[in-house]
């Protein structure tokens, strides 16, 4: 299907859009937010987007996102300057990366002065009820009820990337609002030595493990494991929650937005223990900080039996310049293997990937071109060619599109994950809560703290950051 010739405005039939409609959606941006975190989250103050997209510049424009540095964000500036540019020559398409462990504060530093470079932000799942309730950015409700075809997404990944707040997982309240748009879906892969471990993966978590300390024991110089241990962005947090999950275990429960006794119950403790006593053991010496690249690095050089990785970040293992298990791409493929996770009590998986949303303090005309190519990124046709570029869709017809599942040998991966998905905590203060959990589970996974004494800790000091925010209600799990 080729890209239509008219620019890009959805139910306008080509007529120019009435400058009232504009005109909101420059009020809207002027708006200024409560952000004092005492509000409930269902109170929130984000400025409206006008549901028909305003009459587009003819002029040179630049469209600036901001995400962090990994191969995702250089394949979707190559990608949206390939395609985007058939339907508005006029636009260029540009995305500023940060370090991952700088990524929430460049965002959040500019959005606190109410002045952005980047039109727009890439936000994880739970940075979105913090940029809401500070008015950050635009409520797209009305403008996806119009422009997008809800239907032809899997509603978890809908709310997940813009909803707020946040449903029961795996739900999605047709009544809430959406600020966001699916950009990049993700989920973990295990990557594993077809050569060491043979074809078959290992099914449960505690086969995993004693297939690895096999491996280990059987080939000199090869750790059993190789995953995230950084204190930095979500690293540690993530593969804690992870093994919590097979393991039974909650990170909270929302309602009552209770942690304490939730998250250090028996199924959290037990978790834990097999996470720093029995994972650990297994990782390289000195893996006490590692996090996308360190592992991919083991991986490609042949250091690892089996490793946990973003299925996203995954595509350099393929690239014989990076990697030593072949000079070929098909050579490669012969000794490593990507399954989806092994399930132990239960079979969730970490929900990965972010959503696009628009700055409320960009430019007007940048705010029209924002919300045109979000309409444009989201269309069945260009999905399934982001999807060849290397991209995750979060459609559903795309993820199951050949141009997605003959991409690479993990995508299929990644569908067969979405209906095992579980996030973390959708509420304005993730931030501190995640800071809590990477500082004290890299603490475990170093021997700075006893597992036991970790995770009371993140449980006691995360109850205190959601009972000193008075807020009522909460998501995501």
């Amino acid at each position: 299907m080729r890209h239509p010739k008219r620019l890009g405005r959805t139910s306008v039939s080509g007529r120019k859009v009435q400058l009232a409609t504009a005109a909101m959606l420059l009020v809207a941006t002027t708006l200024v937010a409560c952000g004092d975190g005492q509000d409930d989250d269902a109170k929130v103050s984000a400025p409206k987007a006008p549901a028909t997209i305003p009459e587009l510049t003819k002029d040179p424009l630049t469209l600036s996102f901001i995400w962090f540095d990994w191969p995702p964000a250089h394949a979707l500036e190559d990608f949206a300057n390939a395609e985007y540019k058939k339907e508005r020559p006029n636009a260029t398409i540009k995305v500023n990366t940060v370090p991952n462990a700088n990524w929430h504060d460049a965002m959040f530093t500019q959005f606190a002065a109410r002045k952005t470079d980047f039109d727009i932000a890439i936000l994880d799942s739970q940075h979105i009820g913090e940029a809401v309730t500070n008015g950050n950015i635009l409520d797209l409700t009305d403008f996806v009820k119009k422009n997008i075809d809800v239907k032809a997404y899997d509603p978890y990944l809908l709310a997940a990337y813009g909803q707020f707040p946040q449903a029961e997982t795996g739900k999605r309240d047709e009544n809430a609002s959406l600020y966001g748009l699916p950009l990049l879906g993700d989920t973990w892969t295990m990557i594993y030595r077809k050569d060491l471990i043979g074809d078959k993966p290992p099914q449960t978590w505690d086969e995993m493990i004693s297939v690895a300390a096999k491996c280990q024991a059987n080939n000199p110089g090869v750790s059993g494991l190789a995953f995230h241990q950084a204190n930095g962005s979500d690293a540690a947090a993530v593969t804690y929650n992870t093994v919590n999950g097979v393991y039974g275990g909650n990170l909270w429960d929302p309602k009552s937005r209770k942690i304490d006794g939730v998250l250090n119950d028996t199924a959290g403790h037990e978790a834990m223990d097999v996470l720093v006593n029995k994972m650990k053991p297994l990782t390289a010496k000195g893996s006490g900080n590692w996090f996308i690249d360190e592992v991919n690095a083991s991986v490609a050089q042949g250091k690892s039996c089996i490793a946990f990785n973003w299925i996203a970040a995954s595509g350099g293992l393929l690239d014989p310049k990076q990697s030593t298990l072949g000079t070929t791409r098909e050579q490669i493929l012969d000794k490593l293997g990507f399954a989806t996770l092994p399930s132990q009590k239960t079979n969730l998986v970490p929900l990965g990937g972010m959503g696009m949303h628009v700055s409320a303090y960009s430019p007007t005309a940048k705010q029209a071109e924002a919300l045109n190519f979000m309409q444009w990124f989201e269309r069945a046709d260009v999905q399934k060619k982001w999807a060849a570029a290397g991209g995750v869709p979060s459609r559903t017809d795309a993820l199951e599109s050949p141009e997605f599942l003959n991409a690479g040998p993990f995508n299929q991966v990644y569908t067969d994950s979405v209906p095992r998905m579980r996030d973390m905590w959708n509420v304005p203060e993730y931030a501190r809560l995640v800071d809590i959990e990477n500082t004290n589970v890299n603490a475990a996974l170093n021997g700075a703290k006893k597992p036991k004494e970790a995770l009371d800790d993140i449980a006691k000091e995360q109850q205190g950051v959601l009972d000193s925010s008075n807020r009522k209600g909460g998501g995501g799990l």
